[in-house]
């Protein structure tokens, strides 16, 4: 969430701005995304608060966490029981009392809705990231921010006789408030009305029951729901809500009348209004406990590796908020009813740690012996493959594991992913068969941020599907390219900045091969996938057996997903494509290297692969190497067929080559070559 700064004034002095505010809070814990210092007098501090403990979500959690770092008391505003001047309520009952222990309702008569908010109120709640829409619901955000209280109004002319906290009857259906109608399952609690669902609880609110500027008379609840009811609920229809984030990691269940008293005063004062008295359902038994915890000082001292003056302990833990009692063997601690994640002695000297400062704990070295994993030669050293890569210009990536299924569909359709039972959102809902769907999304990331060439790799483990239901873990390392083939500058040609091709990664792909001492192994195979290029990919084999793909993206996902250039891709198997060749000795010959050129015409169709196969057959055992080094098409060669210069390189261990061994090493090579491959001499 985003914590104004002024508003966190008003609960507790803040003697630190900028970045050492952030430094100290990210210290205590928080995950800090960014600070915002340019808003003139009234700076806004950015906070992406990812903890267990729905009560940090709010500007007097991070308000108790302040006062606890600096020492100061914590303040707020003074929030005094609205006296009621009607009797109107309306009944609750709890028929999921486990689900939800506390239910606190009040009814408001008179409401004007068509009232403009305060400009203060309307600008706390934009710099918080919401937006403003009536009082009522402005109200009810306000206090969801300020004490991290999720509420939920109702418009009462629309509700009927009754509410009523159940699990849904089979095949009940729920028009929410964003306009969608679910079908609710047994185990999702619902809010409920004589006529059915008004609400997914601790989710969201049901468009029937809405409020609207025509309210007049509204219903707000607060209520206390168990985090385990709430968790991973809403993801199922793809909801992650400011309530359910709450809910899902503990709201304070002691909290609720305060809630309802601030948010009637504020409904007062900017909407007017009749109140009626506040009514309260609740199931004591139900509500959490908060037992002691014991905190043992030599527990203390063993886990920090650092003794601590008791007396700092003490005031830490109290600082906090928590009741300290001293014992012979160290202290006695009740956590508030805020603190949901305080449950063992670790979590205590967490807490001590953390408010202390992980600076001021003296580092010690680790007294136990160093045990080194083996290595076995045919693996390569992480560096051995990251340097290649680097050394081309490429950067090394790390995304999540799962990724969005809709376009993993679309990009491998013949390879269902894995589902994952409860996703961190709907774009990431299925384990990746392919590094790629990640590392083009990077691609397109930096192609908006105007970079015109990319390299970007990344290592990281594929889930392969099987037929039987099972997953295979495959280890990988994939790469996208795109853009220009060098870097910008003056002493470069204009030809030189050329858009780099399938070729330009081929070599890169090839660099990574000559890694494993064993080149000859490996062979480019013409092959076809839906997500890449007809005609410019090809497989990757490595002694006749699948290690991996390289090809340009398909045209159709190159527009679909507006990249400008082409990007061309490559993934490998990491333990098959770059196991290492042991190596071995082998004599060198001290006699000289006999060298023959052919310039063949062949089909277009013929790859090199082949016409190399088809040369190694027929020569004899002498041929040291065969390369390419021109192919041409033009004037002089049939439409349909190309040229191919052949560099044959001959020698012999123990002997002189003769010319006469050469030349009919030659001949079979020709003859071998017109027969099988339609080939024959360029005239």
């Amino acid at each position: 969430m985003r914590v104004p700064y002024r508003w966190l004034t008003e609960w507790v002095s803040v003697p630190w701005q900028g970045a050492e505010l952030g430094s100290r809070l990210t210290m205590a814990g928080f995950e800090l995304e960014a600070i915002d210092m340019t808003e003139g007098d009234d700076p806004v501090l950015e906070l992406n608060v990812t903890a267990n403990r729905g009560d940090a979500m709010s500007i007097v959690g991070v308000a108790r966490e302040v006062a606890a770092l600096t020492g100061n008391p914590l303040g707020g505003p003074k929030i005094e029981p609205v006296a009621a001047k009607i009797k109107d309520t309306f009944p609750v009952h709890l028929d999921a009392k486990a689900a939800c222990p506390k239910f606190a309702g009040r009814v408001i008569r008179g409401v004007n809705n068509r009232a403009l908010t305060p400009v203060w109120m309307r600008e706390r709640l934009s710099r918080c990231g919401v937006r403003s829409i009536s009082p009522i619901v402005d109200v009810t955000n306000y206090v969801l921010l300020e004490m991290g209280q999720p509420m939920h109004a109702y418009d009462l002319s629309k509700l009927h006789r009754e509410i009523r906290v159940r699990f849904p009857n089979p095949a009940e259906k729920l028009t929410l408030l964003d306009g969608r109608t679910i079908e609710s399952e047994h185990d999702v609690l619902l809010i409920a009305d004589a006529e059915g669902p008004v609400g997914l609880a601790g989710i969201m609110g049901g468009e029937r029951t809405s409020v609207s500027s025509d309210t007049t008379d509204v219903f707000f609840e607060v209520a206390w729901f168990t985090p385990d009811v709430i968790r991973g609920r809403g993801r199922r229809w793809g909801l992650v809500t400011d309530a359910s984030q709450r809910y899902e990691r503990g709201v304070d269940p002691s909290v609720q009348a305060r809630a309802i008293e601030r948010a009637t005063s504020l409904l007062l004062q900017i909407a007017g209004g009749q109140p009626g008295p506040v009514t309260l359902a609740q199931a004591v038994e139900h509500l959490p406990a908060r037992p002691q915890v014991k905190l043992r000082r030599a527990q203390l001292q063993r886990l920090l590796g650092a003794s601590v003056d008791p007396a700092r302990v003490t005031s830490t833990l109290k600082s906090l908020q928590m009741q300290v009692e001293a014992t012979a063997e160290g202290w006695s601690v009740t956590p508030p009813s805020h603190r949901f994640d305080i449950s063992i002695e670790a979590d205590l000297i967490e807490e001590v740690a953390r408010i202390m400062g992980f600076d001021a704990i003296i580092e010690s070295d680790a007294r136990v012996a160093q045990l080194f994993s083996s290595l076995p030669e045919e693996i390569p050293p992480d560096h051995a493959i990251l340097e290649p890569l680097t050394s081309r210009g490429y950067y090394e990536t790390i995304s999540y594991a799962f990724t969005d299924p809709v376009r993993q569909a679309q990009l491998f359709p013949d390879l269902p992913g894995l589902a994952l039972a409860n996703p961190i959102s709907a774009d990431l809902s299925v384990m990746r068969v392919s590094l790629w769907p990640g590392l083009l999304n990077v691609a397109l990331l930096n192609q908006r941020r105007q970079q015109d060439r990319i390299r970007i790799f990344e290592r990281g483990t594929r889930f392969e599907p099987f037929e039987s239901g099972q997953t295979r873990e495959i280890d990988s390392i994939a790469g996208v390219a795109s853009g220009a083939r060098y870097p910008e500058q003056w002493g470069l040609p204009k030809d030189a900045r050329a858009v780099i091709d399938f070729f330009d990664v081929k070599s890169d792909v090839e660099a990574l091969i000559t890694g494993t001492g064993a080149s000859a192994d490996f062979s480019f195979e013409a092959a076809s996938l839906p997500c890449l290029h007809p005609g410019r990919a090809a497989r990757i084999r490595r002694n006749g057996k699948d290690v991996g793909w390289i090809g340009e993206l398909h045209p159709t996902w190159v527009r679909e997903l507006n990249f400008t250039y082409a990007p061309v891709m490559f993934e490998l198997d990491y333990a098959e494509a770059l196991r290492v060749k042991r190596p071995l000795y082998q004599e060198f010959s001290r006699f000289p290297q006999v060298r023959r050129d052919l310039a063949l015409v062949l089909d277009e169709t013929v790859s090199l692969s082949a016409v190399r196969e088809r040369v190694t057959s027929a020569s004899p055992a002498f041929l040291q190497s065969c390369l390419v080094f021109d192919v041409y098409r033009g004037p002089g060669v049939e439409t349909g067929r190309k040229s191919i210069a052949l560099g044959l390189i001959f020698q012999d261990i123990s002997r002189t080559l003769t010319d006469v061994e050469i030349e009919g090493a030659v001949a079979s090579i020709v003859a071998e070559l017109r027969v099988s491959l339609n080939a024959h001499i360029r005239e």
